[in-house]
């Protein structure tokens, strides 16, 4: 599409601006972009919560390989009371989707390809900071765990009533 759009600037500015032969090429351009949308599916982004079977297992080993091999040992300070971390993190879910919500921003922003150079400083700014405050923080996922105890139901709400359950899902 960008492609399209692309020619028909090239032909408003070689053109003047715009007259009869800017309306036919149009035309040309939406049937071309019509094809190209219906050849191309659309494809939801990689979210955990999205995914399953083996395609999810594979990016939760993929997730972990990122948060013990990068996020730990280089972004993450010693642990205490006030700025909690769990080694047991991937049992907490609530925990492991945000993690992965960082790693897509930390995979596209870390790319000079598609953010320049500044995209670390975006990721620091924009993702890790607020995220790992609130995962780290005394409301946070790991609220519960200490360096000598684990608890992961600390933060698992009770069945909520909602219009996706019915009296059937609860039998």
């Amino acid at each position: 599409m960008l492609q399209a759009v692309q020619a028909e600037l090239r032909d408003l500015r070689e053109s003047g601006s715009g007259g009869v032969g800017s309306a036919d090429h149009k035309g040309e351009t939406d049937d071309a972009e019509a094809e190209q949308e219906e050849s191309t599916e659309w494809q939801y982004p990689p979210f955990l919560f999205l995914l399953e079977g083996e395609q999810r297992d594979a990016e939760l080993r993929l997730l972990a390989e990122w948060v013990e091999g990068v996020l730990v040992p280089g972004c993450l300070g010693e642990a205490s009371a006030e700025s909690r971390w769990c080694h047991l993190w991937i049992e907490h879910w609530d925990a492991v989707g945000v993690l992965h919500a960082m790693w897509l921003a930390w995979q596209e922003l870390t790319d000079p390809a598609t953010c320049g150079y500044t995209g670390p400083s975006v990721w620091y700014r924009d993702h890790y900071r607020p995220h790992i405050a609130d995962l780290r923080g005394p409301g946070g996922p790991f609220a519960g765990c200490t360096k000598g105890e684990h608890r992961t139901g600390h933060r698992l709400p009770g069945r909520v009533p909602s219009a996706w359950c019915t009296t059937e899902d609860d039998s």
